[in-house]
């Protein structure tokens, strides 16, 4: 496929220059050639893959609940965020008295993820700029911030990447009027008839985004929930468990880099990357199901062999461990109504058999526990 032009570097009257897309997508679509088609074939085959083990798994929304913490973490260290998926397991039932800052970020993003899911499942929600501008205010609104982010508005202002200013800037988007433009040409396309295949649209998607950058802040988060929210919304997986963010965050530098030839043209190449991203992670994805049904067997035969009343109460814990695997006393007597030294009991019990592992060994009083081996399948 020749380079295509998405667009050109225009001069403005602030003495610099901002890309200016073309119209989107180009005459008589994409086309790409073959090797490209067949990697695109490979990804959809393992997202089929993966869609038909999650079904497997009588857990899948702890699993579900999981990748989406595991994204929201790493898709915020993107941008910069050093708290962790441990850090924001722990601050979601204050388990933790000094909380990371930035773990705000993390929670921030696992919320607007929850809330774009459920927009989509309960309310049958279309994939519309309003749909976009909603997720970007559960995404910043209130969140910590070193600017004014204004939350769920397209922004109204010249924004640039990289740089002090629009004339040192790495890349200037469109200013306003064109945004606008641009946006409602990608609204158009995420809901045409066109002949690109779903997996690669996903890809062109999420690059047009990034080109057309049109929030003041939070456009490679939004960007990037974009993708799987698409790939859902065709009903390429049953449940929302594709997210790239991780395969993004391992090639960060090269992630940038073929953003940036996109913008110039190099669609072929953003979208070799991409299908590479779906293939790794989808892999991926279908290795910890199969690794979650393992070791939920082989937890659950630990437990049988504990004596009837033993093994009663322990059932109650094991399947909230999936959503929640780092506890201490109080969750566990939430769960069971047990007494203190009820629940005590039991987390005991579950360190005995293997289970769960005291996070410090040292520490004597409001003791954590975690659940390691299930916390190891998502590292």
């Amino acid at each position: 496929m020749k380079p295509v032009e998405i667009g050109k570097l225009i001069n403005q009257p602030g003495g610099f220059k901002a890309f200016i897309p073309n119209l989107f997508p180009k005459k008589g679509g994409f086309c790409f050639e073959p090797k490209i088609l067949k990697k695109n074939n490979e990804a959809a085959r393992l997202l089929g893959k993966l869609d038909g083990i999650t079904k497997l798994l009588p857990d899948s929304d702890f699993f579900l609940l999981m990748y989406l913490r595991k994204d929201a973490a790493t898709s915020s260290q993107i941008e910069g965020t050093v708290a962790t998926m441990i850090d924001a397991i722990e601050a979601e039932v204050k388990m933790i008295t000094k909380i990371p800052k930035d773990v705000d970020d993390i929670i921030h993003y696992r919320k607007a993820l929850n809330y774009g899911i459920d927009r989509i499942r309960e309310d049958n929600f279309p994939i519309t700029l309003r749909f976009i501008r909603e997720l970007h205010k559960q995404l910043i609104d209130k969140a910590r911030a070193t600017h004014f982010s204004d939350p769920g508005e397209f922004r109204k202002s010249q924004n640039w990447i990289g740089g002090t200013r629009p004339g040192n800037a790495s890349f200037v988007p469109p200013p306003p009027d064109e945004m606008n433009k641009s946006l409602g040409e990608l609204e158009s396309y995420i809901h045409s008839d066109d002949l690109t295949p779903t997996v690669i649209k996903a890809g062109i998607i999420h690059a047009q985004f990034e080109t057309i950058h049109p929030f003041l802040d939070g456009n490679g988060r939004t960007g990037r929930m974009l993708i799987t929210f698409y790939l859902w919304k065709e009903g390429f997986l049953e449940k929302p468990v594709l997210f790239l963010s991780s395969y993004f965050k391992k090639h960060q530098k090269v992630y940038y880099e073929k953003l940036f030839g996109y913008h110039y043209g190099k669609v072929t190449d953003w979208t070799s990357f991409f299908l590479d991203g779906v293939i790794e992670i989808a892999n991926e994805a279908i290795n910890t199901v199969e690794k979650i049904t393992f070791l939920r067997e082989e937890d659950r035969k630990k437990i049988q062999i504990l004596g009837k009343r033993a093994s009663e109460s322990a059932i109650m814990v094991l399947p909230r461990l999936y959503s929640q695997p780092i506890v201490n006393n109080a969750v566990v007597q939430k769960w069971t109504s047990f007494t203190r030294a009820g629940a005590q009991k039991v987390i005991d019990r579950f360190i005995k058999v293997g289970i769960l592992t005291p996070k410090d060994k040292y520490k004597k009083y409001d003791q954590t526990y975690e659940y390691k081996k299930y916390l190891n399948i998502f590292y």
